[in-house]
């Protein structure tokens, strides 16, 4: 993606600057081997440029924080890491235009959505809404809110709405969209009203654009059976034509 630079970082970039979430990258106290690599692939992404170094260090480092010698580390040191690892292989995939490849990528270290790091499924809601792929990241979003170890999270209230504002309504999956604000208490009684209004719009929206393709399809449907006499004799016509052709050229051959 280096090749165009018009591009190559427009789907983060455009969102206000290289690719971050709502807070800042932090690897204070981790083991040092990691820390030593994120600051490496960091320094690759930012400062070189060299996005495919950048993510192969980052991989490099996944596997040596899956080594048995880290495991007497602090949990939450750990995947502070892990996250911060996420957020620079995320920059650098989409930077080399391999921006369809994040949420597989990310899948592969945390195995199931519901294991994802709020900022790394935050960074992934914007990319894919961002290439207008909002698709790719709805079943992985869904599962993520639905799981009760994540509704007690600080960030929840924040994905949920980011989660209705750039997948469910672009896509017009607005039976979920109304689930999503009546059941969950992340949503305020006002910006619920306001949400359930905008989805009520939407709603009458599609009606009438079914409703106008309904109509435009049994015109079309009318009108196809009245071409049907015209067809006829034209093709009448045609065959007329073509014997009356043929018994020319006979009279021709005749007479010479």
């Amino acid at each position: 993606m280096r090749s165009d630079p018009s591009t190559s970082a427009a789907p983060l970039r455009g969102l206000g600057g290289p690719l971050r979430s709502s807070e800042p990258v932090r690897a204070a106290r981790a083991p040092a081997p990691a820390v030593d690599l994120l600051e490496e692939a960091a320094d690759l992404l930012v400062v070189h440029l060299d996005f495919r170094a950048a993510l192969q260090t980052c991989e490099r480092a996944w596997r040596g924080l899956a080594a048995p010698g880290l495991a007497e580390e602090p949990a939450s040191t750990s995947l502070e890491v892990k996250c911060s690892l996420c957020v620079v292989g995320i920059q650098a995939l989409a930077e080399m235009d391999r921006w369809r490849e994040v949420l597989s990528w990310v899948l592969q270290y945390y195995q199931v959505p519901e294991k994802l790091p709020p900022k790394v499924l935050e960074l992934c809601v914007l990319l894919y809404s961002k290439m207008q792929e909002p698709g790719a990241v709805l079943d992985v979003v869904s599962a993520w809110l639905q799981d009760p170890a994540n509704q007690d999270l600080p960030e929840y209230g924040a994905l949920a709405e980011l989660h209705l504002q750039r997948v469910l309504l672009p896509l017009g999956r607005l039976s979920e969209a109304e689930e999503l604000v009546v059941g969950s208490a992340a949503f305020g009684e006002e910006q619920r009203l306001d949400v359930l209004q905008a989805i009520h719009t939407a709603r009458q929206q599609q009606k009438q654009e079914h409703s106008g393709s309904e109509e435009a399809q049994k015109l079309n449907q009318e009108a196809s059976p009245s071409s049907l006499p015209f067809l006829c004799k034209l093709a009448q016509l045609f065959r007329w034509i073509r014997k009356a052709m043929s018994s020319r050229l006979y009279q021709l051959h005749v007479q010479d």
